[in-house]
């Protein structure tokens, strides 16, 4: 069932509904991944990296709420349930226990490369069924690959 009638052709729909939902479940488990490693990051650099983390899961959240409504106005209900993301979540995450601060950083950085990845593939999908979808996605995209750089730069040189 519909209950938001899209002005989108429903091959376009379910093309730009599949990307902003892969898109949500990547954003919600980034947002866990960082948080996970917020709380357990130890070593000289706790500080300046405890506070990248949150600058990451702030704006991960964000965008994922940005992404989900963008589904639902397209007539695509989001589903961002906690078993949904367990299910779906394909990038890299923490281990178990406390976490170095040279071992967040690379997580964060092998993390964040893998969800941009993802999302210039749904880049590419979305251009011709969807530029306003394709847009918001290369918007994440750059703030991510900000966030990236961020991380990387906290392990250069590299020991």
């Amino acid at each position: 069932m519909t209950v938001v009638k899209s002005t989108l052709p429903d091959d376009a729909r379910r093309v730009a509904g599949a990307a902003l939902q892969d898109t949500l479940v990547d954003l919600l488990g980034l947002s866990l991944t960082a948080k996970q490693a917020h709380w357990n990051v130890v070593g000289p650099r706790f500080r300046s990296v405890h506070l990248q983390l949150d600058e990451t899961v702030t704006a991960a959240r964000d965008f994922a709420d940005t992404v989900a409504e963008r589904a639902a106005a397209l007539g695509v209900s989001p589903d961002g349930r906690p078993e949904t993301v367990a299910a779906a979540f394909g990038l890299p995450g923490p281990k178990d226990g406390w976490l170095r601060d040279t071992e967040v950083v690379q997580l964060m950085v092998d993390s964040l490369g893998a969800a941009i990845g993802r999302l210039r593939e749904r880049i590419a999908t979305t251009e011709e069924p969807d530029p306003v979808t394709q847009d918001l996605l290369i918007g994440i995209t750059a703030e991510l690959e900000k966030q990236r750089w961020m991380f990387e730069a906290e392990n250069f040189p590299r020991d």
